[in-house]
């Protein structure tokens, strides 16, 4: 496929809107961008813990319904006033589960919103959904752990079944830890064999959900891992429970942690001992951390299948560096000049590069590289593993004109895949130095590895563009290749 044709379709202006009335936090989440990655433009949560009185009386409790009701009729007036029309409004385990739950949804479809009681199996597979639109074609278990319940969804491809719903939310675990370890280890692996989850060995095990995100930063802080955020993070599951163990025994936790708001820290220990019980009992190959879930399965059930065959992580970078003022077809067309120099198979991630480092011009120049290196580390970026973020780093950087590479990025990519994307940030620099990123010079010009030389070819009357600082950054990318560098000219 044509680098211009993976990007077609990836833009919609039209915003839509999920309402998540959840077992602990109601939230309003305002997308925009690309349909097939779209980008979070408002996000807004309120503790409300309706769970809570669930678990205790089977009844959603006064205080949490008003609190409840008071943020959704903010959402409302939020979304009438910003124009949103494309809404989705769903209710999970605690609505599901109180005896109050009907009362309560009236109350909210009197405010003007429509919203949809979702059933266990409903909500195990929308986020598995959510899961199979961040990791396309993701085979294993994807675990969500809410307020009120933990569901589980066997994934494979572009399916998912065999989803149930437990009521081990983090707001109820800690009651049931209160029998002892022992005796919660027991009735783990008992729900689990009665719901037919049991004996499954060797398959990755995606996890979804507030508490796993902040397990998924306490790890990153106890290893003082270089990416920032959770998604995608993974762990084998002995470094896991290692880490997990420890804290699931502990009553509280000293002092704060980056990325982890308190109330979720009252709760992290509860949360790691399930964890540790699901690792022993589904014995995972490897557990991946997920910020995608629920809603973004609902966003991604409604695209067309074209939609959802793009590339989610081009679509992601591609819509943002649009939103900085860097047109898809520039990337493409310095793209396409710069792939002599850069053939090992990742013409995708390549194009990502291109896309970054063509949009850090919008930087001032004493902010490219720091801020550049920013994008790559520590936005949220989906489809996009350690080692390419590193990988991205590395282009970037060189693309600032900053050598060597630094050693946090040998952590989490090979030399191999640091030298190549070290090239590909050289060539970009060599491009939009040369052309001024206009069509033109590269449309009459040849970047070419040949017998042991890099050949600039130039045809006329571009060769005037060909300038000392120009040869300068071809040296620098030639000597990079350990080749000699040459400039020619274009018949």
């Amino acid at each position: 496929m044509a680098l211009r044709e993976r990007l077609a379709g990836s833009r919609m202006d039209q915003r839509r809107a999920i309402i998540d009335i959840g077992s602990n936090t109601v939230r309003l989440v305002i997308y925009a961008g690309s349909p097939r990655a779209p980008t979070v433009v408002f996000n807004e949560k309120v503790t409300a813990r309706l769970g809570k009185g669930v678990a205790e009386t089977g009844l959603l409790n006064d205080k949490a319904s008003a609190s409840a009701l008071a943020a959704l009729a903010r959402y409302r007036t939020l979304l009438d006033a910003s124009g949103v029309t494309r809404v989705d409004t769903v209710a999970t385990a605690a609505v599901r589960d109180a005896a109050n739950g009907p009362e309560f949804l009236a109350r909210v479809a009197a405010l003007g919103l429509a919203p949809r009681l979702l059933s266990g199996l409903e909500e195990a597979e929308t986020s598995a959904w959510g899961v199979l639109a961040a990791f396309p074609g993701a085979h294993g278990i994807v675990g969500d752990l809410g307020g009120g319940s933990l569901e589980l969804t066997d994934i494979a491809g572009d399916h998912c079944e065999h989803g149930v719903s437990l009521p081990w939310g983090s707001l109820r675990l800690k009651a049931l830890r209160a029998v002892g370890p022992a005796k919660f280890g027991r009735h783990i692996r008992q729900e689990l064999k009665s719901v037919g989850w049991s004996g499954r060995k060797g398959l990755p095990l995606y996890l979804v959900g507030g508490s796993c995100r902040a397990l998924a930063q306490y790890a990153k802080h106890v290893l003082d891992w270089p990416v920032d955020d959770p998604h995608g993070f993974e762990l084998a599951p002995e470094r896991a429970v290692s880490l997990f163990r420890p804290l699931g025994q502990q009553g509280q936790l000293d002092g704060p942690i980056p990325g982890i708001s308190a109330s979720r820290l009252a709760a992290l220990p509860d949360a790691a001992a399930l964890i540790v019980n699901l690792v022993r009992e589904l014995k995972p190959s490897k557990l991946v951390f997920s910020s995608w879930g629920l809603r973004e399965g609902l966003l991604y059930r409604k695209l067309s299948r074209k939609e959802r065959a793009q590339d989610v992580m081009l679509a992601s970078i591609a819509s943002f560096a649009e939103d900085l003022g860097t047109p898809a077809g520039r990337a493409a067309m310095i793209a396409e000049w710069t792939k002599g120099v850069a053939a090992n198979g990742q013409e995708t991630l390549r194009l990502a590069a291109t896309h970054l480092a063509l949009a850090s011009l919008r930087l001032e120049p004493n902010l490219r590289a720091s801020h550049s290196v920013d994008w790559a580390l520590r936005k949220r970026w989906i489809g996009l593993d350690a080692e390419g973020r590193a990988m991205l780093a590395a282009a970037l950087l060189a693309n600032a004109g900053r050598l060597p590479v630094p050693g946090t990025l040998a952590r989490i990519a090979s030399p191999t895949a640091l030298r190549d994307a070290t090239a590909w940030g050289l060539a970009v620099r060599l491009a939009r130095k040369f052309s001024g990123s206009s069509p033109q010079p590269l449309a009459h010009s040849t970047l070419t590895p040949a017998d042991g030389r890099l050949v600039l070819a130039v045809r006329p009357p571009y060769q005037a563009l060909v300038a000392e600082t120009v040869e300068k950054d071809l040296r620098q990318l030639a000597a990079w290749l350990r080749l000699e560098p040459a400039v020619e000219p274009l018949p």
